[in-house]
């Protein structure tokens, strides 16, 4: 019997799992696919401050920021990118016009962290293969990148190998049907494999989260936000030396449209190919591939660093971000259902927040005090009939 369930084994769950493991507590994490099946398989691996607003979830992300790092860190080879890739490459933040580029750049005096003003002769000394005609753009150094899929997968292991034998098992091809109860209080689940008696349950299912909470009886109103990704071949040389995106991406990020909604997101990656990004649509589950916007993307990317007109895509993925009408995430202890925490909800930023989310939950099992305010994240803070 462990003493905490974690349902998913995205990146979320993952760091849950393993923070949860460093507090002293014996995890068992489940998931009915395989490690980074679903969301965090088909993201782009973002840890960023530049595109969050003054609030909660900025704090979340300064804080989820400092933790990667130290995971970094604290490799198992000593090496600077944590054996997951992590890069504190930067993030170039840039605006087509006059008018944009004064909003970008007071939004950027109201988050209050570190950036530096770039004017648009300088653009050419961050990406000498920037498009000309820009008005200028923002700098964060704290933005970052990691490889997703490496990231929960090393999570996991790592918590299994350096916190004792039974601290943190992990167990896929496990469905979730429901929840073991005394009384009000969830005591487990009930699962594909049979029963699982626990002290307590992390709900991390990401874009399911929502069906999850359901299974315990308690609306949670996570939507899947369809986003596609382009791949290049691999380059010879570094062409991209940062993350680059277009402030038309923050607009996106905070948009509560069901509509498609496309801003160029573009960056290199260790291996040589480049990622290109990023699309936004409310279309349920549908993986079909749209044509449409994979052009529409790739033209924006072209625009914005024209040199990649002379390369192949090799392919090209969707996957779907776990959408909250308020665009905050769940984390914390239903009060509604005692023994079942949510830490779900991250919409495109569950890579980056994965860490701060998977800390504070563990602080909570381990009976400690969150070291941030978590009532802008609270569980129960939606109307429980549907909207």
């Amino acid at each position: 019997m462990p003493d905490v369930v974690v349902v998913g084994a995205g990146v979320v769950g993952a760091a849950c799992a393993y923070y949860a493991a460093r507090a002293g507590l014996d995890v068992l994490v489940v998931d009915r696919g395989a490690v980074a099946g679903g969301t965090t398989g088909a993201g782009e691996g973002n840890v960023l401050v530049s595109d969050k607003g003054p609030g909660p979830e900025l704090d979340l992300a300064l804080l989820s920021n400092r933790l990667w790092r130290d995971l970094a860190a604290d490799g198992p080879d000593g090496g600077p990118d944590g054996g997951f890739e992590f890069e504190a490459k930067g993030g170039l933040v840039v605006a087509e016009t006059d008018e944009v580029l004064e909003a970008l750049t007071g939004l950027a005096g109201e988050q209050g962290v570190e950036c530096v003003a770039v004017a648009a002769g300088e653009l050419g000394d961050y990406e000498p293969h920037l498009a000309k005609g820009l008005a200028g753009g923002v700098f964060y150094p704290h933005d970052a990148q990691v490889q997703p899929m490496l990231a929960a997968a090393r999570l996991i292991r790592r918590g299994a190998e350096r916190f004792g034998h039974g601290a943190l098992m992990l167990r896929t091809g496990v469905t979730v049907t429901g929840f073991l109860r005394d009384g009000d209080r969830v005591t487990g689940v009930t699962t594909s494999c049979g029963d699982i008696l626990a002290g307590a349950v992390v709900n991390a299912a990401g874009t399911w989260g929502g069906e999850i909470a359901a299974l315990a009886g308690v609306r949670v109103p996570i939507l899947p936000r369809r986003g596609f990704i382009l791949v290049t071949e691999p380059l010879a040389g570094p062409l991209i030396r940062h993350k680059v995106y277009t402030a038309g991406y923050v607009t996106a990020v905070a948009s509560d449209s069901e509509g498609l909604e496309t801003s160029a997101v573009v960056e290199s990656t260790p291996s040589g190919p480049v990622l290109i990004g990023a699309s936004r649509e409310r279309v349920g589950f549908d993986r079909t591939i749209s044509v449409p916007v994979l052009e529409r993307l790739a033209r924006q990317a072209v625009e914005l660093f024209p040199a990649l007109a002379a390369y192949r895509v090799i392919r090209a993925y969707c996957g779907f971000r776990p959408y909250c009408p308020d665009h905050l995430p769940v984390i914390g202890e239903d009060p509604r259902v005692p023994g079942l925490y949510h830490a779900c909800g991250h919409e495109g930023a569950g890579i980056g927040l994965a860490p701060a989310t998977g800390h504070l939950i563990a602080r909570l099992l381990a009976g400690l005090d969150p070291d941030l305010d978590l009532a802008p994240f609270s569980p129960d803070r939606f109307p429980q009939e549907a909207s």
